[in-house]
């Protein structure tokens, strides 16, 4: 019964992207996009958590990330988060509206909300790519849903970041894992998998392109 009722998301969110309007974001600014996402990911893994990231778990971890790429990133923006001027994504040059999708998340009553949970990040705001981890894009979400609890890592191209859930003074809950570590993870729920039933599948954000 849970296999099938995955499927059948699975099914419903693929459809709903492929009827969807166009993204908000062209397929340069979702290639910028996708590039300041994974830096401002790697940059909380070597620094440690921003200051102003408040809610430290797997989904404030995306809604963080998200918000912060899609700033304008001057001189102002580059000293207050410990960035170089070195090396530096394209910046997006978002229009006003495109700027506002900053702190509104889709929510299942058709609202917006600067909240959204793993599954609502999932549910409301990503488009399914496949089970395949070889279909995966740095950038891209993987979700899985362990039953009461849903839990999303983000493939950063070369390894996997994600965190924890939990946070101490001794451990920020931060994680960077090697594909092939994960695929042989003890516990098996986590492993990205095709026949695990616990690996959802790789999504994107609604709102991109590509």
């Amino acid at each position: 019964m849970a296999a099938a009722r995955r499927a059948l998301i699975i099914l419903l969110w693929a459809c709903w992207g492929a009827a969807g309007a166009n993204p908000p974001l062209d397929e340069q600014q979702s290639a910028d996009f996708r590039a300041w996402f994974v830096r401002i990911v790697g940059e909380q893994l070597r620094q440690g958590p921003s200051p102003r990231w408040v809610h430290q778990d797997c989904a404030g971890l995306v809604r963080f990330a998200v918000n912060e790429a899609l700033r304008t990133h001057d001189g102002k923006w580059l000293k207050a988060n410990g960035f170089s001027n070195r090396y530096l994504p394209p910046e997006l040059n978002l229009t006003p509206e495109q700027a506002a999708l900053r702190n509104r998340w889709k929510s299942f009553d058709g609202g917006t909300s600067a909240y959204a949970s793993a599954i609502g990040l999932i549910q409301d705001n990503s488009r399914f790519v496949a089970k395949d981890l070889n279909q995966a894009r740095p950038g891209d979400l993987l979700f899985f849903d362990q039953g009461e609890d849903q839990h999303l890592m983000i493939f950063m191209g070369d390894y996997i970041a994600y965190h924890r859930g939990t946070s101490t003074r001794q451990d920020n809950g931060l994680r960077a894992v090697g594909f092939d570590q994960l695929m042989h993870w003890k516990d098996a729920r986590w492993q990205p998998r095709i026949d695990n039933p616990n690996f959802i599948g790789v999504f994107h954000f609604s709102f991109l392109s590509r």
